[in-house]
């Protein structure tokens, strides 16, 4: 299927600008845009706070509907190949989440690379999530209905948190959502990081740049809470939504990802979105389809939270 019209505008308004392999750490950090405030959807209440564990500081962002319809949470981790992005760039993305699911979402900052390298952010978005199951009360919401989601990097973190909190076993997510997730290490590299290695804003030299700030060697890509898909095993993880993109390096260990936990049993839903690319679930200003998209997930997380 050819590029969606809307999103094809938007490349071409990229021509010429520098590529994320190419930009120091501080301009790769300054070119993630945000949407200005005005434009962003309108919720209940917004209240930012810090989560502290092993003296780390963790800035969250919690989001309340205007009116609450679901006693669940989603707990969201943004994207930004580990090394950008932060609350305010995923800011409409949790409010479009909040106001379509009718339940809160809990946004987590947690710390980047490569000042902080892994498992730094692992280790943020789990103990996020288990503070969130630990303070139910306190956020009045049902500690079983607690959904773990995310974008690209923010993706593999919730697929990362999953496993934790499954071999944890102190909670249990009900689902999980993630959206383009990186689930394995660029190299050797599936089709569609060859197909899709340029042209469509996250390259495949982005990748490997992201790679190598991310870890301290190569060695590090084969441990599960890097690189989920190389897990010794997927049974006991909750329901899970998978979208991926056309034009995505990162579409193949996406769908390839779905498969491991659909043959260990798990409930999967794997939509694969024709004519996008990487980055689309933070484009829905600009896109018809990129909008539909997340409201459409909202929808499945509402369902989940049942």
């Amino acid at each position: 299927m050819p590029l969606d019209p809307q999103i094809k505008k938007i490349l071409d308004s990229l021509k010429g600008t520098p590529t994320m392999e190419a930009m120091s750490v501080q301009d790769l950090r300054n070119s993630m845009l945000v949407v200005p405030s005005e434009l962003r959807t309108k919720v209940g209440n917004v209240k930012n706070f810090s989560i502290t564990f092993d003296s780390c500081s963790i800035p969250v962002r919690l989001y309340e509907p205007d009116v609450i319809t679901r006693k669940g949470l989603t707990v969201f981790f943004h994207g930004g190949g580990y090394m950008i992005g932060n609350l305010e760039t995923h800011d409409h993305v949790c409010r479009d989440l909040c106001s379509e699911s009718g339940a809160p979402v809990l946004s987590v900052d947690y710390r980047l690379a490569p000042e902080h390298k892994f498992p730094a952010a692992t280790d943020d978005c789990f103990q996020a999530a288990c503070w969130a199951a630990e303070n139910a009360e306190q956020l009045n919401i049902d500690t079983n209905r607690i959904v773990l989601a995310g974008d690209s990097a923010g993706g593999t973190l919730a697929a990362v948190t999953a496993l934790r909190m499954r071999d944890d076993a102190r909670y249990n997510p009900c689902a999980q959502v993630l959206v383009y997730p990186v689930t394995d290490y660029h190299t050797p590299g599936t089709p569609s990081y060859i197909e899709n290695a340029d042209g469509y804003v996250l390259t495949r030299a982005a990748m490997i740049r992201f790679w190598d700030e991310y870890l301290d060697n190569a060695e590090q890509s084969s441990h599960p809470y890097a690189s989920p898909l190389r897990a010794d095993k997927f049974e006991g993880l909750p329901r899970t939504l998978i979208l991926t993109a056309e034009f995505d390096p990162l579409r193949d260990e996406g769908r390839m990802y779905a498969e491991r936990l659909r043959k260990s049993g798990v409930t999967v839903t794997h939509w694969n979105h024709d004519g996008m690319i990487h980055g689309f679930f933070r484009m829905s200003l600009a896109s018809t389809r990129a909008k539909e998209a997340v409201t459409r997930t909202a929808q499945w997380i509402s369902d989940a939270m049942i």
